[in-house]
This record gives structure tokens, C-alpha cells and sequence, in this order.
């Protein structure tokens, strides 16, 4: 009797769950995770791969099913196909992955969609990388290559190119391809990075969160193809991609608010100088009153730009969604709720004395108009000045409060 490759593989699968069940090994070498919804067409090809993936590793291993609420019968074909199934109510691709990975036995873990694009079958790069001692392995789809159709344009060419800028911008994290759905990783490496999304972002967080504790990451060349389903995809263009990039933007405070508020700090502080005397005048324009008050407007917006920044990274560290900063621990040691009232009440106590003497001025004049351009701008200035201590003031309290329930929150 001739035996099949395939007949092959799945008795030597059986051999490897029948070691596991009877404590041959104390622990599984490699789990490959599956998020499902409605797979029935491609998962029995996409498990049997990922079989063969393990079976090539020389690992004990086993494949979960992550399933969403499957009505199409995927449950009963994992299983059939000797996949661990679990049944995961909460909607969403990160909290089908955030429930398969929590059920993971593996030392190592690969993730990767159902829908028979990704090379489950070819994963020994992936494997030898995480041997190596890296944390986290990336696929790379544009390094290995990108079969025509299997992605949209606009995903290709523009979405997800400039959302990698982004993410090896503001992380520092020299990965090309951010959302390629099949990647490695230690399973010790990411449970403490407590991972909360569960939409498509999640393919984000992992990564940054990655990056921001200082994990080992690299990439791999992986290819894509088509998938082999009839129906269009989970993934929505739009508003998936409005969704990594809003946490990308939220995860990296200093490219949120503080670069932005530091600016326009800039440019309040040398269009206040530029019209400090009078007009300024450049190549036949002319800059005078209007343009020294909009200065003034553009720094306290600013400055409350830059105090956001400091609370929302404050908020951040405590919520567990970014790491304790080298920039927060000396914040730490140096902000006390005291200095920043006094701080703030010096420039509040400034800015009242400067409006008294400009009161008396006023009415030494015998309550004329105090129209002149030195006048504005004076004013103007103490304005400035009251308005940033009311700023550093009440900001000083947030920080105190937020740093209070540092510890202390759900």
C-alpha cells in the first residue's frame, strides 16, 4: 500500500499529540495562532499547512483556532483538521488573537489569517530568527514578494507604506511592512506588554509596544498571494487604517502634542520679537499689530499644547500604555505639585501687577483710550503671561492627580 505524503503528515501529527497527551514533553515548542471568522473555504488548507510548518520544525506544536463566531461550520473543520478550536465572544481581530495567544502552550508563537495568503507552510525563517533570541519577527510582503491582486493599490502604494513611515518614525523600529498579519514571537516576550485592541490595530500595538520596551525585533521576507475565499475581506480600507493611525498618534505623545506645541512656540516667540518695536517689514510685507496678537495666540496655544503633552505621557505611563520614559522618571523627581503653583502663580502675580500699572496709566490719563502700539502690546504681553500661569497652574494640579492614582487604577 502506497501511503501519501499527506496521509504521512497527518500520522505524524498524530504521533506528536499523542507524545503531548501522555507528558512525553513538558512543553510545546512552537503554537501557531488562527483568528477566524468564517473561514470554512480556505482553514482546512491553512491548518494542514501550518502542520507542516511544525512537523518541518522538528517541534511539538499545535495550531488554535481563534474563532469569532463562525456560522459557516469553520469550528467543526478545525477541529477535524486537529486543531485546538476556541470560541472567542468578544468581536474583533485583536481580541481573537489576544484570546489565542493567552491560550498558547508554545514557546514560541505565529500568528497569521485564515484566508490562505500567507505562507503558513514556509515559516523556517521565522523559526530560526525567534532560535536566534529575537523577540518579535516581522514578515516582510514587499521584501518577499507581493503576488498581483493580493493587495489593494491603495493599501500597497499608499496606506500601508506611509503608516510604516510613520511607525519607524515615531518608534524607531526599522520594520518595512507593520501590519503584515503573520509574525513570530516569544510568548513570555509579550505577555507582559499588555495588549488591549481589538481591532485590526492591534496588528500596530503589538509592534510599537515591542519597540518601546526595547524587545529584539527584525523582519523576514514572507510572500503574499491571493487569497482563495469568494467573499472581499474582513479588513475595511478606511477605517481600519484611520484606526492604526489615530494609535500610532496616540502612542507617541511627543509627535501628537509636544513637537506640534514646541512650534508653535517658535513661531509665537519670534513673530512677538519680529513686531516687539513696531511694523517689521520683509521683501514689501508688512507685519504690525495683528500679526504680534496672533504671536500671542500661537504661543499659548503652544503652551497648552506642550502641557498636554506632559499629562497625556503621564496618563500613558499609568494606564500601562507606553513604558516608564527616562523623560517621566526625571519628571518624577524634579515636578512637585508645590513648584508648579508657585511656578504659575508667579506669572499669574506678574501679569496682575503689569494690569494695575497699566489701570494706572489709564486713568492718570483721565480714562482715554490707551490706543498706542507700545500700549497694545504691552498689554498684549501681560495677557500672555496671566494666561500661561493660569495654564501651568491647573495643569500642575492634573499632573499631581494623575500622579496619585499612579497604581491605583483598573
Amino acid at each position: 500500500m502506497v501511503i501519501s505524503a499527506r496521509e504521512d503528515r497527518i500520522f505524524a501529527w498524530n504521533i506528536i499529540k499523542l507524545g503531548y497527551m501522555n507528558k512525553l514533553v513538558s512543553e510545546l515548542g512552537l503554537t501557531i495562532v488562527i483568528p477566524c471568522l468564517n473561514e470554512a473555504e480556505t482553514l482546512e488548507k491553512v491548518i494542514e499547512k501550518a502542520k507542516f510548518s511544525i512537523l518541518k520544525s522538528g517541534m511539538f506544536g499545535e495550531v488554535i483556532v481563534a474563532d469569532n463566531g463562525s456560522t459557516d461550520g469553520s469550528q467543526q473543520i478545525a477541529a477535524t483538521s486537529g486543531a485546538k478550536v476556541l470560541d472567542v465572544p468578544v468581536r474583533g481581530y485583536g481580541a481573537a488573537l489576544q484570546a489565542g495567544i493567552a491560550a498558547a502552550t508554545g514557546k514560541y508563537v505565529i500568528i497569521g489569517d485564515a484566508d490562505d495568503s500567507y505562507a503558513f507552510d514556509e515559516l523556517g525563517l521565522f523559526i530560526e530568527k525567534l532560535e536566534m533570541g529575537y523577540d518579535l519577527v516581522m514578515g516582510d510582503r514587499f521584501a518577499g514578494g507581493i503576488e498581483k491582486g493580493a493587495m489593494p493599490w491603495l493599501h500597497k502604494y499608499i496606506g500601508n507604506p506611509i503608516l510604516s513611515y510613520l511607525g519607524r518614525t515615531f518608534f524607531k523600529v526599522p520594520i518595512n511592512d507593520f501590519h503584515c498579519g503573520l509574525r513570530g514571537f516569544k510568548r513570555e516576550s509579550m505577555q507582559f506588554l499588555n495588549l488591549s485592541s481589538t481591532g485590526m490595530e492591534f496588528a500596530s500595538e503589538m509592534v510599537v509596544k515591542a519597540a518601546l520596551n526595547n524587545l529584539k525585533i527584525t523582519q523576514v521576507p514572507t510572500t503574499l498571494k491571493l487569497d482563495g475565499r469568494l467573499r472581499g475581506p474582513h479588513l475595511r480600507t478606511w477605517r481600519d487604517g484611520w484606526r492604526h493611525l489615530i494609535f500610532l498618534l496616540a502612542a507617541s505623545p511627543r509627535w501628537l502634542f509636544l513637537y506640534p506645541g514646541i512650534s508653535l512656540l517658535a513661531f509665537g516667540i519670534l513673530g512677538m520679537i519680529l513686531t516687539s518695536r513696531g511694523v517689521f517689514t520683509f521683501q514689501g510685507l508688512h507685519f504690525d499689530l495683528n500679526t504680534y496678537f496672533i504671536s500671542v495666540g500661537t504661543f499659548l496655544v503652544g503652551t497648552q499644547t506642550v502641557l498636554l503633552s506632559m499629562l497625556a505621557r503621564i496618563f500613558s505611563t499609568n494606564y500601562g500604555i507606553l513604558p516608564k520614559s527616562k523623560s517621566i522618571s526625571w519628571f518624577d523627581k524634579k515636578f512637585t505639585l508645590e513648584r508648579g503653583i508657585l511656578l504659575g502663580g508667579i506669572l499669574i502675580f506678574t501679569a496682575l501687577i503689569g494690569f494695575g500699572i497699566l489701570f494706572i496709566n489709564w486713568t492718570g490719563s483721565g480714562f482715554r483710550n490707551l490706543n498706542s502700539g507700545s500700549s497694545l502690546r504691552i498689554t498684549g504681553l501681560f495677557i500672555l503671561t496671566l494666561s500661561s500661569g493660569i495654564q501651568i497652574l491647573f495643569a500642575s494640579f492634573f499632573a499631581s492627580i494623575l500622579q496619585a492614582s499612579r497604581g491605583n487604577h483598573i
